[in-house]
């Protein structure tokens, strides 16, 4: 069974750190671009990050440039967000997902979605 797990949400205060990581299981991870996204309440989902295939290449959304950090591990399929200095607009339900054999990370064309994680900063 494909799946996507994330894990590494928490309450932080704002300037804090929390590092998210995302799992692949059933699935070679490697074949897939993945991403970052975030829902938070009353909102709709944004992208916050994106990696490609082979970890050569990354976007970030503006709100977090300079703070997050995406990075993922092949041969662990495994898939990480580095988010320091944490503020309290970050806060939000983070989900990880996978595209296959293709670029970008359209909100609405990934194949596979984890289920969350929730990340609360405190001003």
């Amino acid at each position: 069974q494909l799946q996507l797990v994330e894990s590494g949400g928490g309450s932080v205060q704002a300037g804090e750190s929390l590092r998210l990581s995302c799992a692949g299981s059933g699935f070679n991870l490697e074949r897939y671009t993945v991403g970052w996204f975030r829902q938070a309440p009353g909102k709709e989902r944004e992208g916050v990050s994106c990696i490609n295939r082979i970890g050569s290449a990354t976007t970030y959304a503006e709100s977090v440039k300079g703070r997050f950090t995406i990075s993922r591990d092949n041969a662990k399929n495994t898939l990480s967000l580095q988010m320091n200095s944490l503020k309290p607009e970050d806060t939000g339900v983070y989900f990880c997902a996978a595209r296959m054999l293709a670029r970008g990370c359209p909100s609405n064309g990934m194949d596979y979605w984890g289920k969350g994680t929730l990340v609360t900063v405190s001003s």
